[in-house]
Parts: structure tokens; C-alpha cells; sequence
């Protein structure tokens, strides 16, 4: 049984996701922890998608879906889930990377052992056919805001935080990077992303995606460097350098 306010909000922004939405919403379905909702944005989807997710939300209440009249991104989407959200925990799943089934149990755990606020976790690399790349992107001890600057190496799917002590949370609207845009936005305030270094989620590598293109996800770094976080050339330059080697560094 679930409580009234579930205590995790899962946020899925969902864009013509028919080939995998069915296989991100089962890895919650999965979870061994139960008081959770799932708040899933249809951003206007031209396939199936709406159809998927509300086959679902007839089947479980834990899942709700939204319908955006136009497509306005994963910011956008992101952002109208996060407004009905009532979980005290936001984590955020989106509609093609799925988790392991202790995904939240081990984190909510982890975040309470030590009354953490930011948390994120190492995950896996998958294929479009959902098969295992061998490859872990590992989750480092802690960061602080001048780390992440430097090295964006925290993965949104395993991202979970506590808004008793962030407060709320909104992400900037700008098409990629918001992500980043907006651990900066936390952690600038003095929180710490804290890492926990088992991989319970699974990011996957689709053809085509915007994530996918490497160097509008440079030239969007560089935007949020200079025109979110209005860092000094000098110093933007030397964070970008940073994470150019960084991000070259996960992906050998």
C-alpha cells in the first residue's frame, strides 16, 4: 500500500518513446521499494507513446500522465511533471533508460543514512536493443559545484533529491543541459552531490537522440558556462578544457 503523498516523485519526460517506454515504466513497476509515483510528461508524441503510458495509469494509480499541447522539449516536460509532484524525494527517469530493481531502496537508504540532499549513483551503458555495452560510468565520492564545472559525469537517470532540504526544484529552459544547469543551481547554494558507486540504472544509447550529438552537447556546455552561470571567459575556458578531457576520459 502507498500513502497519500507517496515519498518519491520519479519525473519521465516522454517524446515518442513507443520502443522503449514500456521497459522504463516495468524497471519501476520492479522497484523493491513501493511509496512512489511516477508523473510521466507526454511532450506532444506523434506515436504511440500516450497511448503506452495510459494503458498503464489505468492499471496502477501510482502512474500519471500529462499532455503537453505542443512539444516543448525535456525541460519543459520536466518541469510540468515537477509541478504536480508530492513526493518529499524527486529522481528522474527518462523514457528510454531503465533501473535495476533496488534502484530506490538502496538510495533512499543511502540518502537517509547520511541525510544527504543530492545524491547520485554509478549506472551502466546499454545498447538500443537494451544490451549491456561493458561499460560502468563510475560515481565519484562526493562533487562540489567547481567539480561538476569541470566534470559532468552525474547521470541524470540516477539523480535523487531531497526538496525538505534543496527546497523546490525547476529546471532552466534551454533544450540540453538543463540538467547540468540545474545540479549547478544546487550545488552552487553549498549542497554536495554525494555518489553512491554501484550502478543501478541503465542508460541507454539511442541512434539519433539529441544526447547523443557530442558537440551540440559542447557548444551547450559552453551556453550554460557563460550564460546561465556567467562564468568569466578565462574560467570557462579552463572548465571547458576540463570537461572535454573528462568526457573524452568516461567514454574510453
Amino acid at each position: 500500500m502507498t500513502s497519500k503523498k507517496p515519498l518519491i516523485s520519479v519525473i519521465t519526460p516522454a517524446y515518442n518513446a513507443e520502443n522503449f517506454i514500456e521497459k522504463t515504466i516495468e524497471s519501476l513497476l520492479n522497484q523493491t521499494f513501493l511509496d512512489w509515483e511516477m508523473i510521466i510528461a507526454n511532450d506532444h508524441s506523434t506515436d504511440r507513446t500516450r497511448d503506452i503510458i495510459q494503458s498503464y495509469e489505468q492499471k496502477d494509480s501510482r502512474i500519471r500522465l500529462i499532455d503537453l499541447k505542443e512539444n516543448g522539449g525535456a525541460a519543459v516536460a520536466r518541469n510540468a511533471a515537477l509541478k504536480q509532484a508530492k513526493g518529499r524525494y524527486l529522481a528522474f527517469l527518462d523514457s528510454d533508460d531503465v533501473w535495476k530493481k533496488e534502484k530506490l531502496e538502496k538510495q533512499l537508504t543511502f540518502m537517509r543514512d547520511h541525510q544527504y540532499a543530492f545524491t547520485f549513483t554509478a549506472y551502466e551503458l546499454i545498447s538500443q536493443n537494451g544490451e549491456l555495452l561493458q561499460k560502468t560510468i563510475q560515481a565519484p565520492e562526493s562533487l562540489t559545484y567547481d567539480d561538476v564545472l569541470k566534470n559532468t559525469i552525474i547521470g541524470c537517470l540516477t539523480v535523487m533529491i531531497d526538496t525538505q532540504q534543496t527546497g523546490p526544484i525547476e529546471m532552466p529552459n534551454i533544450r540540453t543541459r538543463q540538467d547540468l544547469a540545474t545540479w549547478l543551481s544546487i550545488l552552487k547554494r553549498g549542497f554536495k552531490a554525494y555518489g553512491l558507486n554501484k550502478p543501478l540504472a541503465e542508460y541507454r544509447i539511442v541512434n539519433n537522440s539529441i544526447s547523443r550529438n557530442k558537440w551540440k552537447a559542447a557548444q551547450k556546455t559552453w551556453y550554460v558556462y557563460r550564460e546561465i552561470e556567467r562564468l568569466h571567459l578565462v574560467k570557462a575556458t579552463w572548465c571547458f578544457v576540463h570537461y572535454a578531457k573528462n568526457a573524452v576520459k568516461k567514454r574510453l
